[in-house]
């Protein structure tokens, strides 16, 4: 039988430690570094049977706080299981890991459902892959960061574990605020990783520092790296975001019409091209983009890029609208 054992890092989690340690609670052991919590956390995931160590960080990175605390793991260990304070697995992910594992196993993916929509269905919901092999993996960038190869290596013996699920129920009354110095930072050390380049420049856009965000997510598109069109898709489109926001609207929907021809399986880049032609009262484009949009489906697995809106009923109700003009 392997050891399967549990880590992650808190601070101030303590209305999430009961379902944590239960949903945690088919592993072998837990193991949390708590990172300066004021609220109890510590003391209640004790209780609970976790093993906690205590400790501050100033400067603040994600990848060392995490790396100290895969660290916690025992060296008997076979499989890590990273998941965050406010996610839980549901239960029987133990015994389908267990049979889905094999002996040259480095890594699983298994389902992910980022939100839920108002209506309790899913939301946006992508493949992840924070289950692993001890002594193979390490942390990197201080923000968004990721399971990369001790030995350099790139890619790892993956294999998808249908069954399991981890539902993320977010925290939306911590603050955000920290994570633009990071992917400030986290690109200054390593530029030439277009997935953070483009996340800064999303941070940007929500910190709604358009220019930037624009100049941002064109150096993304530049880069050679920036190979996955759903990723540059979604950068075409913050990009036309920015200039709606900057009242260019007819840039804005030339930057949408760029992002559906960059990834046309997807709904988005056709919505969002749909929706700016609707709101410029351009009814002949309007008609092609809600038409080629309205011809998908069914989702494409474009993992975290995807979004709710497109699917959400609203292109078929500006269809309705759009009768009337």
């Amino acid at each position: 039988m392997r050891k399967i054992y549990v880590y992650t890092i808190a601070k101030n989690e303590r209305k999430f430690v009961d379902m944590f340690m239960k949903s945690a609670g088919e592993a072998d052991g837990v193991y949390i570094l708590d990172t300066g919590s004021t609220d109890g956390t510590p003391e209640r995931l004790r209780e609970l049977g976790a093993t906690v160590k205590e400790r501050e960080y100033n400067p603040w990175r994600f990848d060392v706080a995490r790396n100290d605390n895969l660290a916690m793991a025992p060296t008997d260990t076979d499989i890590c299981v990273s998941f965050d304070m406010d996610e839980l697995l549901i239960p029987g992910w133990r015994d389908r890991l267990e049979k889905a594992w094999r002996a040259d196993t480095e890594q699983a993916n298994y389902k992910y459902v980022w939100n839920y929509n108002s209506d309790g269905s899913e939301g946006v919901t992508f493949n992840r892959e924070k289950i692993h092999k001890y002594d193979v993996f390490r942390w990197k960038h201080p923000v968004h960061e990721v399971l990369t190869r001790i030995d350099g290596k790139p890619g790892s013996n993956t294999v998808f574990i249908d069954g399991i699920t981890c539902e993320h129920h977010a925290d939306n009354a911590k603050p955000r605020s920290g994570y633009l110095p990071l992917l400030e930072l986290s690109v200054e050390e390593d530029p030439a990783d277009d997935r953070n380049m483009h996340y800064l420049g999303r941070e940007y856009m929500y910190h709604r520092r358009w220019q930037d965000a624009i100049n941002t997510l064109k150096r993304h598109l530049a880069n050679p790296n920036a190979t996955w069109s759903a990723e540059r898709s979604a950068s075409m489109r913050f990009i036309g975001r920015c200039f709606n926001a900057l009242n260019y609207p007819y840039d804005a929907l030339w930057w949408f019409q760029k992002a559906a021809a960059e990834a046309p399986l997807l709904r988005e880049g056709w919505y969002e091209a749909a929706k700016q032609a609707f709101n410029m009262r351009d009814i002949t484009a309007f008609k092609y983009f809600s038409r080629e949009c309205i011809k998908i489906k069914e989702r494409n697995n474009a993992g975290y890029i995807q979004e709710s809106e497109p699917w959400s009923g609203e292109i078929e109700r500006m269809i309705e609208r759009a009768k009337l003009l």
